[in-house]
């Protein structure tokens, strides 16, 4: 057999996305027909059908679903080879660490660099969406994360846990009182998915009733903060996120009976790197608590 060619993978993966050849040509910036006739030699490269396409759709195949499964860390890792490499190259060696909101990595920015003067050290903040991504793709060496997150290829360190809290609008019924129970949001609409807080899910009205509203996108805490202002729904975050990105048009009120947030190191396991070693010994001796006034 072949060797799977990584261009073609890519040129898969676009398809599988848009689910349609024409607008995966544009993204990929190539001729439709060329497109095709790549997709036609994976195909034959690997011996299975990837797409079932007639004039109106085009869907995955179940071959096609567990292609795409598999070719995304595979794309990832070869970025993320191509990234380290590069970076070698030029020197210095540098070390990136990815960190989530509402988190400060500066005590461990300035331990390490003490430790190893001769690394230049860059932090990246991350996202829900890529707080792992970063570190399958080569754009962080570590990533001090927010669980719950896919684990399965990572090595994870526990650093702290975090309280939570309810965001809500500041005209909110319940937005003036110095702490609440989850059974108080029970009919409240969650800007998040309900597994993030499960003590929610188990009871919540909506879902219960087997009508779940829809959870407007967001990418980011500034855009959640935005749909809870006006009134769409609550959220519940972390107590230095709620501190951190503080406005007047919300209110954040700590809640009794749900469990915190798990704060943790990320890495590849994979990798045998001197310097992640180090850092997360490092992070033992850390306090990464954040240091805050709550209510």
């Amino acid at each position: 057999m072949t060797d799977v060619d990584l261009r073609k993978l890519r040129y898969f993966v676009a398809v599988a996305e848009e689910l349609h050849f024409g607008r995966a040509a544009e993204r990929l910036h190539i001729a439709q027909p060329v497109l095709s006739r790549q997709i036609r030699a994976l195909e034959h490269e690997l011996g299975a059908q990837l797409f079932a396409r007639t004039k109106r759709s085009t869907e995955l195949t179940p071959a096609g679903r567990q292609l795409l499964d598999d070719a995304r860390p595979l794309l990832s890792s070869a970025e993320a080879l191509r990234r380290r490499v590069a970076q070698t190259a030029r020197g210095p060696k540098t070390f990136t660490i990815g960190f989530m909101p509402g988190l400060t990595v500066t005590p461990a920015v300035r331990a390490f660099e003490a430790l190893r003067p001769e690394t230049e050290v860059e932090v990246l903040r991350t996202t829900w969406v890529d707080q792992i991504q970063v570190l399958y793709d080569g754009r962080a060496d570590v990533s001090v994360v927010r669980l719950p997150i896919e684990q399965r290829g990572l090595s994870v360190r526990p650093l702290f846990d975090e309280p939570r809290v309810a965001v809500l609008p500041a005209d909110h019924r319940l937005a003036d009182k110095t702490s609440l129970d989850i059974a108080d949001l029970a009919d409240e609409h969650l800007l998040q998915h309900p597994d993030q807080v499960p003590e929610w899910r188990d009871i919540a009205l909506e879902l219960r009733s087997g009508r779940p509203r829809p959870v407007p996108a967001a990418n980011s805490v500034e855009e959640k903060l935005e749909h809870v202002a006006s009134g769409r729904g609550i959220s519940i975050l972390p107590v230095s996120v709620a501190a951190y990105y503080q406005r007047p048009d919300v209110s954040a009120v700590p809640v009794n009976d749900i469990g915190p947030n798990k704060v943790c190191l990320a890495w590849l396991a994979s990798r045998r790197s001197r310097a992640i070693q180090d850092f997360a010994a490092l992070a033992d001796t850390i306090d990464w608590t954040p240091h805050l006034r709550t209510r």
